[in-house]
């Protein structure tokens, strides 16, 4: 009996380009123009007759080229558009021989619907080969695409700063239907934007305004409107039940006028800050393309009138806004910051309401009333009003009759 060998083929892939396919196990959408396939194909077996290597890949891929380290007779071209053939060493390819090629494919166009980017090479010749060396001649090759985007955020807030107070014109804020409030109204905006190189899904931006002075205060903000430039993305509405609300006084007068002495120059609320309450508003934003803004606007209504009851004389907001991407992209190392803080401030007039100031003025004509009964019973305890001034006028009188004397009794000598 007689044994009969043939050629054995083994495709097998050394190489993906451009380098940086070696650095990250993904290729980024929009980052990588084009791709090269390094593939080596060896016969462990015996001389094989016409040899061919095809690639199978997904339409959304273009073939380019194809070039070979050395020359050795391989042809490369489209028998469809996703189908390529690969004439490897005609019309034999040796026993016992490598050979290397590199097939060029364009990526610009690929849309990310996939998960993946599929390669399934298959070698074959015209000479038979054993059963159990078939398994080595397929070769599948699979590239993860990723959306890899920079994505940044940055805002504007308006007005920077305003002035609060009981002396400030009530025609400088804004009063709703049936409510004595008086309020400041305030826009927002907060822009999105993808720096590429991936075209981004979609994403997810929180933003975070300090909504109480205390814990358990009321809130200060009444939402009016949060839109998405041109519907390119929605966000949880807001309301406010009680959007009017103005603490009662619940302190003596003694100590309203303590605190308008004592007033703080400073306080700043912060959603950062632990035990904060805040008021959230998620946005869900669809797909930006790469240099691609979208823009959000929060309109608002601050409530002044609780305001008025901190002791600060000036409160600083930071309203916090922070990016998150869809699970289907990634975002770069070291690149944009996905959070900003924006900062406005409300300060105080500093002039007290009418009935403290006529307290201040009854308290201090009482207190200089008491300081000069305390300076003339101090006097009086020390003599100041007991003087015996006959006493001293009389002394006085003798001593200049006894000088007066004294000289006459000089002058008769």
């Amino acid at each position: 009996m007689t044994d009969v060998y043939g050629a054995d083929l083994r495709p097998s892939l050394f190489a993906v380009s451009p380098p940086r396919a070696h650095v990250r196990p993904h290729l980024a959408l929009g980052g990588v123009r084009n791709v090269s396939l390094n593939l080596t194909i060896s016969n462990a077996g015996d001389d094989a007759y016409d040899t061919n290597i095809f690639l199978n890949f997904s339409r959304e891929v273009h073939y380019i080229n194809f070039w070979q380290r050395e020359e050795k007779g391989i042809s490369c071209g489209l028998v469809e558009l996703d189908f390529l053939k690969c004439s490897v060493g005609f019309p034999f390819m040796r026993a016992h021989t490598k050979y290397h090629l590199a097939v060029l494919f364009d990526t610009s166009h690929l849309s990310g619907e996939n998960e993946t980017l599929q390669f399934l090479v298959h070698a074959r010749s015209a000479n038979p080969e054993h059963e159990s060396t078939l398994f080595d001649n397929f070769l599948e090759i699979s590239i993860p695409l990723v959306h890899e985007v920079d994505t940044t955020i940055t805002g504007l807030v308006e007005p920077t700063s305003f002035a609060y107070g009981n002396s400030i014109d009530a025609s400088r804020f804004i009063q709703l239907e049936n409510m004595e409030c008086n309020f400041q109204p305030l826009n927002v905006t907060f822009q999105v934007v993808n720096n590429g190189p991936s075209r981004l899904p979609g994403s997810m931006v929180d933003l975070r305004i300090p909504n109480r002075l205390v814990a358990n205060g009321a809130d200060m903000f009444h939402v009016l409107d949060t839109q998405v430039a041109d519907g390119r993305g929605n966000c949880t509405p807001h309301r406010n039940p009680t959007p009017c609300t103005i603490p009662q006084d619940r302190e003596n007068i003694f100590h309203t006028i303590f605190a308008f002495f004592t007033k703080s120059g400073r306080r700043v609320l912060d959603c950062d800050r632990p035990g904060r309450a805040c008021l959230v508003i998620s946005c869900v934003l669809g797909p930006q393309a790469k240099e691609e803004a979208v823009s959000i606007d929060v309109r608002m209504l601050l409530n002044t009138e609780i305001l008025k009851r901190d002791s600060s004389s000036m409160i600083q907001f930071v309203t916090r806004g922070h990016v998150r991407v869809d699970e289907r992209a990634m975002e770069v190392a070291h690149g944009q910051p996905e959070e900003i803080s924006l900062v406005f401030e409300a300060l105080h007039s500093q002039e007290p309401r009418g009935y403290v100031v006529g307290w201040i003025i009854a308290i201090s004509l009482l207190v200089g009333i008491l300081i000069f009964l305390l300076l003339a019973v101090l006097l009086w305890k020390m003599g100041f009003f007991r003087r015996r001034y006959r006493e001293i006028i009389e002394a006085e009188k003798s001593r200049k009759d006894s000088d007066e004397s004294w000289d006459w009794v000089q002058k008769s000598q």
